[in-house]
């Protein structure tokens, strides 16, 4: 199972969801999915501009299990 390492990522950066929501230009609700792993779905242009916003590999931004 693939899931998203936002939670890390953001800690890890001092960032908050509030700040995540801000630099993707979406709402709160979408936001949070994604974050507590409840999302069924990514668009490419979001996961290229995590990994723009996080400065991170494709690797750090997934979680494989």
């Amino acid at each position: 199972m693939v899931h998203l390492n936002l939670k890390y990522l953001l800690e890890k950066n001092g960032k908050s969801k509030y700040w995540l929501v801000n630099q993707l230009e979406s709402n709160y609700t979408a936001v949070n999915k994604m974050i507590n792993q409840e999302s069924r779905a990514i668009r490419f242009e979001t996961i290229e501009q995590l990994l723009e916003l996080f400065d991170c590999t494709i690797e750090e931004l997934f979680d494989v299990k």
